[in-house]
């Protein structure tokens, strides 16, 4: 996972800089956002002649996906305050696809921490070493390093798909996501796939309510045995 960072890091930098950017413009973004596809959605927006609220508008699309991903492992941040935070600005897809493998609650603190200052390294120090090399780099879609991030994550996905309820949901989600995507800007489809949990929460919903009569009837029975007592 870090060697595929440190391949789209470089040409990250690459780019910004044969486009025409300040060397010092990808590095302090990727200190500050650290989110790869965020960055690349905002660079694409100014290099393309977009305004800086366009920029900022098209990373925040990207990364709103980022919210749910904070409910899925919230349990892994702990301590006072400063530390959550900086905690929250390690959230990568690839670390919570590597805390959702874990259930020990102490193995997902340190995977979470493991991914999060590993990853946080390797993308900076490459985003460095593209923006020194210039144009070393060209387009990443024509090297096909664009499928790198994909490919990893799916295998780091495919474990939690053994259940049937996750692979009902991520299913249903990847199907709107493909059919939106030809018609909504990027960012988007992403988030219009969260859609597919709502057939299965329906579902959830259904059975715990059709287990709930059998979870009052120890109560109630034993309700009777102490009025035929009494």
């Amino acid at each position: 996972m870090c060697a595929a960072d440190a391949i789209v890091g470089m040409s990250f930098g690459a780019i910004c800089v044969s486009g025409g950017l300040d060397w010092w413009v990808p590095v302090l973004m990727s200190l500050a956002v650290f989110a790869g596809g965020a960055q690349f959605a905002a660079v694409g927006v100014v290099l393309g002649g977009g305004g800086a609220v366009a920029a900022v508008v098209a990373g925040l699309v990207l990364n709103a996906r980022l919210l749910p991903f904070g409910f899925a492992i919230a349990d892994v941040l702990r301590g006072p305050w400063w530390q959550r935070l900086a905690g929250a600005h390690l959230l990568t897809d690839e670390g919570v696809a590597f805390v959702l493998q874990q259930e020990d609650p102490k193995a997902r603190r340190s995977v979470y921490w493991l991914c999060g200052i590993a990853l946080f390294t390797v993308w900076n120090v490459s985003v460095v070493a593209g923006a020194v090399a210039g144009q070393a780099i060209g387009d990443t879609g024509a090297l096909g390093l664009d499928a790198m991030f994909p490919a990893v994550l799916l295998a780091l996905v495919l474990p939690s798909l053994k259940d049937g309820t996750t692979r009902n949901a991520a299913v249903c989600g990847a199907v709107v996501a493909v059919a939106a995507a030809p018609f909504l800007p990027a960012g988007l489809p992403v988030l219009l796939s969260l859609l597919g949990l709502l057939p299965v929460a329906r579902t959830l919903l259904r059975k715990e309510t059709r287990e709930e009569p059998r979870r009052e009837t120890p109560a109630k029975t034993l309700e009777e045995n102490n009025e035929k007592v009494s």
